[in-house]
């Protein structure tokens, strides 16, 4: 009996260690949970370009945006674990677990980590004739006038969203915050005097800032934006260690085989470190971040419990 099963499981770790060897033979369909044109979807395009011409096959960025991208979370869970399909996810794979209840889905049971991408800082933007400059000039404003200040974001339960609340927390202070649907509209209030902050990815205040409508008081990532090099870390406006990046990572339905994982693993290593995957990413405002499975699986747990404890605390609640 045991001689039996024994040659099953060598009959099944050949068979599965073929497939990978043949992996892929059709296109591969990554999917993003938000609307094409945006940070996530040029992220997946950049990176699908590159494994299309490393791996042979056609990567097909698939665009499923609404319900805070749990449509599209949805729809990689229940998806044939077989490798052609993948998601392009960002903070809101770990953070709607809390948001949503019951919770939409279970990360670490339901998906598995193929590899983190990279990194975006979340930036806190200042309309360019508010009283403020820096981080010190804010918070000691924001203490005169405890949840006079307000700020606008994306929305509720908002990367963005989340980072400001994260910092006020760290910072003693409570900021009033206005949600938007989308960073544009509260970009556009903050340029027009409507209310003082904002609180979105570098990217989309980069126009604003160049104009001088707009000036970024910190960005609140472990190193200097390239984007932005004359605008101070969180950790260096005195708050080390903290730090609120958009990261962007890739993950597949949890029952795709080892191999097939290890290869895409292996592939989207060799193209981050490609000079047009980190052309890109830099002109997106960001960086890529090599490293193995493990770590971002890692991450996505450590995110998890981080927006659960604030979820929590705050009583943030989804629009």
């Amino acid at each position: 009996m045991l001689k039996r099963w024994s040659l099953i499981l060598w009959v099944s770790c050949v068979a599965t260690c073929a497939l990978a060897q043949s992996y892929p033979t059709k296109p591969i369909k990554v999917v993003v949970g938000y609307a094409a044109g945006g940070a996530v979807d040029v992220v997946a395009r950049t990176v699908g370009q590159s494994l299309s011409a490393s791996m042979g096959q056609a990567v097909i960025v698939d665009n499923k945006p609404g319900a805070g991208t749990n449509i599209a979370v949805k729809s990689v869970i229940t998806a044939e674990p077989d490798g052609y399909t993948l998601m392009m996810a960002a903070n809101a794979l770990a953070a709607n677990m809390s948001l949503y209840q019951p919770a939409p889905f279970d990360v670490e049971r339901d998906l598995v980590a193929v590899s983190l991408i990279g990194r975006v800082p979340v930036v806190i933007a200042a309309n360019a004739a508010a009283p403020y400059t820096n981080i010190k000039q804010l918070i000691e404003a924001a203490k005169g006038k405890p949840n006079s200040i307000a700020f606008g974001s994306p929305g509720n339960g908002s990367t963005p969203h989340m980072a400001v609340e994260l910092f006020a927390r760290a910072a003693g202070i409570d900021l009033q915050h206005i949600p938007y649907r989308g960073g544009s509209p509260a970009i556009t209030d903050v340029m027009g005097g409507q209310l003082p902050l904002v609180a979105v990815n570098a990217l989309e205040v980069l126009p604003h800032v160049k104009s001088g409508k707009l000036k970024v008081l910190a960005v609140l990532s472990p190193n200097r934006s390239a984007i932005f090099p004359e605008a101070p870390t969180i950790a260096e406006s005195g708050f080390p260690g903290f730090e609120a990046s958009v990261w962007y990572g890739l993950v597949a339905p949890a029952a795709t085989p080892k191999p097939i994982v290890n290869k895409l693993h292996a592939e989207v290593q060799k193209a981050l470190q490609t000079q047009d995957v980190r052309e890109r990413m830099h002109a997106v405002g960001g960086e890529v971040v090599l490293g193995s499975a493990e770590m971002f699986t890692n991450l996505l747990r450590a995110e998890r419990q981080r927006y659960a404890k604030l979820v929590r605390e705050a009583h943030i609640q989804p629009d």
